[in-house]
C-alpha cells in the first residue's frame, strides 16, 4: 500500500520555516558581516584610485594625453612622458608570459598526469611552491650576479645572428630588457603552475576514463579532453600572472637598467612604470611627483583592464566548455 509523502514534506517545510530565532540572527549577522567586508574592499580600492588621481591631476592638466606618447623625462626642464615606461611594462610582461605559459602548463601536466612516480611529482610541486616564496629582492640579486653573466654569451650570439633587426641591434653589456623578461618568467612561473595544477586535478576522473574508453591515447586525452575542461581556470591563472608581471618592482628595477632613452632593442636597458616609481619617487618634488602619480594611475588602469579581460575570457571559456 502506497503512502502519501506529502505530510512528511509539509512537516519538513514547517520545520525549516520555524527555525530558532538565534539561528536566524546568526544568518542575518553573517550576511551583514560579509556585506561589510566586501564593501570595505571596494572602498579601499576606490580610495586608492582617488588618492592617485588627486596626486596626478596637475600632471594630467599639464601634459594631457601626450604623456602617453612622449618619451622625454627631463626633471630639469619639467618635461615628462611615460612612453618608455609603458612600452617596457607591456613588452616585459607579455614576453615573459609567452615563455612562462608553456613552461607552467607543461609542468602542471607533468606533475598531475602520473608520468613520473608520486614521490618525484610531490617533490617538483614543492619546489615550485618554494620558488614562489623567494623574495623578489633575492631574485634580483641572483639575476645580477648569476643569471645575467651566464646569459651574456647567448645574448652576444643572438646579437651576432640577428643584429640586423631593430629588436636585437644593441650589444648586450649588462642589465637590459631580456634579463628582466627572464626574471619575470621565474617569478610568474609558480603562479601559472600552481593554478594550472589545481585546475587539472579538478577535472572529473570520468572524463579521463571516458576518453580512454573510446580509444584515445594519453596525450590525446590531455589535449582533447583534460585541457579544454580546465582551460577557464588556467586562463584565470595566466591573467593573474600577467597582473603580477606588470606590477613587479624590485627584481625588475635591479636588472632592467632603468634607461630614460627609448630603444626598441630587447638587448638594451629599458624601464617599466613600477621601476621608474621605485627609483624616482623618493627624491621627486614639484610636478615630478604629479607625473609619477600619473604614471601610477596608468599602471592601475592597465592592471584593471587586465582583470576585466581575465573575467571576460574566463566567462567565455566557461560557457564554451
Amino acid at each position: 500500500m502506497l503512502t502519501d509523502p506529502s505530510p512528511a514534506l509539509d512537516a519538513d517545510a514547517f520545520t525549516l520555516r520555524r527555525r530558532p530565532p538565534t539561528e536566524k540572527l546568526v544568518d542575518l549577522g553573517f550576511r551583514q558581516l560579509t556585506l561589510v567586508l566586501a564593501s570595505m574592499v571596494a572602498i579601499v580600492l576606490l580610495g586608492i584610485f582617488l588618492t592617485v588621481f588627486q596626486g596626478a591631476r596637475e600632471a594630467i592638466a599639464t601634459f594631457g594625453l601626450d604623456f602617453l606618447t612622449t618619451s622625454a623625462w627631463d626633471p630639469v626642464n619639467e618635461q615628462y612622458g611615460a612612453f618608455i615606461a609603458i612600452y617596457g611594462t607591456l613588452v616585459t610582461s607579455f614576453l615573459s608570459l609567452l615563455i612562462a605559459v608553456p613552461l607552467g602548463v607543461g609542468t602542471a601536466i607533468f606533475i598531475t598526469e602520473d608520468l613520473i612516480p608520486t614521490v618525484l611529482r610531490d617533490a617538483i610541486g614543492l619546489m615550485v611552491e618554494l620558488l614562489a616564496a623567494i623574495p623578489s629582492v633575492v631574485l634580483g640579486l641572483w639575476a645580477i650576479f648569476v643569471m645575467e653573466p651566464a646569459l651574456r654569451p647567448a645574448l652576444n650570439l643572438l646579437h651576432s645572428l640577428l643584429g640586423w633587426s631593430p629588436f636585437f641591434n644593441t650589444v648586450p653589456q649588462g642589465p637590459g630588457m631580456t634579463p628582466a623578461i627572464l626574471i619575470l618568467v621565474v617569478m610568474v612561473l609558480p603562479i601559472i603552475t600552481s593554478i594550472s595544477r589545481d585546475a587539472l586535478n579538478q577535472v572529473p576522473i570520468e572524463l579521463r576514463q571516458g576518453a580512454y574508453g573510446v580509444g584515445t591515447t594519453r596525450w590525446g586525452a590531455i589535449f582533447s579532453v583534460i585541457l579544454p575542461a580546465a582551460i577557464s581556470a588556467i586562463m584565470g591563472g595566466v591573467m593573474l600572472a600577467l597582473g603580477r608581471a606588470m606590477g613587479e618592482t624590485m627584481a625588475v628595477t635591479m636588472i632592467i637598467g632603468n634607461a630614460l632613452n627609448f630603444n626598441l632593442s630587447l638587448l638594451a636597458p629599458g624601464n617599466t612604470i613600477a621601476s621608474m616609481l621605485a627609483n624616482q619617487f623618493g627624491e621627486a618634488d614639484g610636478i615630478q611627483v604629479s607625473a609619477l602619480m600619473y604614471a601610477a594611475l596608468i599602471l592601475m588602469v592597465l592592471t584593471f583592464a587586465v582583470n576585466v579581460a581575465a573575467q571576460w575570457i574566463v566567462r567565455r571559456l566557461s560557457l564554451r566548455y
